[in-house]
């Protein structure tokens, strides 16, 4: 099992709109940085833990834990 860090600024896309998504899952899009993009598709595997990051807020730091539920597709 890894860990990762997956960044986001709440106004886009915060733990709070995972936590109101169906099943409590979405998928993670917008990767701009290539790096960051191959690690998600070639690292990231199905039972991983991530820790969401939020940024440019208020209060910026790991807002939650969440699961990988599912590979790159």
């Amino acid at each position: 099992m890894a860990y990762w860090l997956f960044k986001t600024e709440p106004d886009a896309f915060s733990i709070n709109d995972l936590k109101n998504a169906p099943k409590q899952t979405s998928m993670w899009d917008g990767v701009r940085n290539y790096q960051a993009r191959n690690f998600m598709r070639d690292g990231i595997k199905a039972g991983d833990l991530v820790m969401i990051y939020h940024s440019s807020c208020k209060h910026v730091g790991v807002a939650g834990i969440g699961e990988i539920t599912r590979e790159a597709y």
